[in-house]
């Protein structure tokens, strides 16, 4: 049910990003900016590097791991078919220098951040959306516009992107803006479960 997720309009203020805590539940509204490219990165990077905004504004904004299967238009347009996350991690090298020079209060996609990015986000005012991988029905749905595309030399998933959505989600607070992982305390709940997991496994051969 609706009810039981909070709505966030986007871009978020850094206020409201702090306001939510690991493990919430989110629906999202406004606008949104997407890439699941690591080259878009770069590039992005170097606008930093060179004191630029890249061509799609990301300053106090989001920057979402998000990749879609999409065909350009007659009139230059992109038509998004659908969408649907990669994974982070990728972008672990590069994620704390974007968060930190553009001040983003969102970043997203599977599979979490690392430790040095949770810190630049706490430092910063991040938080981290984790989205439903296979998802894409769901977040294909809630897309209501292409505001913006960025890099056309490069392949449609690639390209920068700014996005309208409407209820996109639900979505998982998977990082907080506090240095709240719920990667981190799954991993740690795995790994405490190791040597259980091992004397079983050695009881099963033996019997």
């Amino acid at each position: 049910m609706t009810q039981d997720y909070r709505r966030v309009t986007m871009p978020m203020t850094r206020e409201e990003a702090r306001s939510l805590r690991a493990g919430d539940m989110v629906l999202l509204d406004g606008e949104i900016t997407i890439t699941a490219g690591l080259p878009t990165h770069h590039r992005i990077l170097a606008c930093a590097d060179r004191g630029e905004d890249p061509p799609i504004p990301l300053a106090g904004g989001s920057l979402l791991h998000l990749g879609s299967y999409s065909q350009d238009t007659a009139d230059g347009g992109l038509e998004i078919l659908y969408m649907n996350p990669t994974t982070s991690t990728r972008f672990n090298p590069i994620m704390p220098r974007l968060i930190r020079h553009f001040g983003l209060t969102a970043v997203g996609g599977k599979g979490g951040l690392d430790a040095a990015c949770r810190a630049t986000m706490a430092e910063v005012g991040c938080v981290y959306f984790s989205f439903l991988g296979g998802g894409a029905p769901l977040h294909s749905a809630a897309i209501t516009g292409v505001r913006d595309v960025a890099w056309n030399d490069l392949v449609a998933h690639y390209r920068l992107v700014r996005l309208a959505v409407s209820g996109l989600g639900p979505v998982t607070v998977g990082i907080d803006a506090h240095g709240n992982s719920l990667f981190e305390d799954l991993s740690a709940q795995a790994e405490a479960r190791m040597p259980e997991i091992l004397a079983q496994l050695d009881r099963d051969r033996e019997g």
